[in-house]
């Protein structure tokens, strides 16, 4: 009883702090995207019709999301995993943050292709429906489909040494990246995000939603220009972007 206790309690901990992250992240983003609609990547389109029904459907995919990592937290802490994790250093700190962010990179990509399978793509349909992404897009999920994008941060600590610090580390820094990847307006474009960088900035997401059979990986280009999937269009849109940047 004690040990379920303790779970629910990290869970919630892990939810609560979700929901703050996400609202709080949120409304900075929408105050710096007011200010400058020039950076609009969809002119013609206003995501932000559809900002309550994402917020309602992320609050629930949260609950998941949440609970992944609580999982990934908890069940080390019962021994329940292949190797203990590492004593936390800067070393194995920085290594297994940079590992964690690869990996991640690697079950996104193929996890996200496999959503698109005709068989799953009902499960991922509703994340779709988001054409012109907003701040409130990022966990407009249906359960099933969080829990194979998030579930991630369950499983890996049960397989690798990963410090819970560096998970909760990891599981931020893709908060932060995904609700800034899904704003609809650029400000990271220059020559760091396009060819032959690996790199990419908001636009690489962006063109994922409007275009749907493009751009599948999170941080990185490398998967999609190895597999023929990076959208045609992408350096070049950077490219436009950059200029925008340069001439401000």
């Amino acid at each position: 009883m004690d040990s379920l206790l303790l779970f629910l309690g990290i869970w919630a901990a892990s939810y609560a702090a979700h929901l703050a992250l996400y609202f709080g992240q949120g409304v900075i983003l929408t105050a710096i995207n007011r200010r400058h609609p020039e950076r609009r990547i969809q002119p013609k389109r206003r995501g932000e019709d559809r900002a309550r029904v994402e917020i309602l459907a992320s609050v629930k995919s949260l609950v998941v999301t949440s609970g992944c990592l609580a999982g990934g937290i908890f069940l080390p802490m019962q021994g329940i995993t292949l190797w203990p994790p590492l004593e936390l250093t800067w070393i194995s700190g920085i290594g297994m943050f940079a590992l964690t962010l690869l990996l991640y990179d690697t079950w996104f990509y193929w996890g996200h292709r496999l959503m698109h399978v005709r068989a799953l793509y009902k499960h991922h349909f509703w994340h779709h429906r988001s054409v012109a992404p907003t701040v409130w897009s990022n966990y407009s999920d249906t359960l099933i489909d969080a829990f194979a994008m998030q579930s991630f941060y369950l499983v890996m600590p049960l397989i690798l040494p990963i410090p819970p610090v560096v998970l909760v580390a990891a599981r931020l820094w893709d908060h932060v990246n995904g609700q800034i990847g899904h704003s609809g307006f650029e400000y990271f474009a220059d020559r760091t995000t396009r060819f032959p960088s690996p790199m990419v900035c908001v636009t690489f997401h962006d063109q994922h939603h409007e275009h749907f059979n493009y751009n599948f990986a999170n941080y990185f280009s490398l998967w999609d220009r190895i597999c023929g999937t990076l959208d045609p269009d992408y350096d070049r849109k950077v490219g436009e972007f950059e200029q925008i940047r340069q001439t401000r």
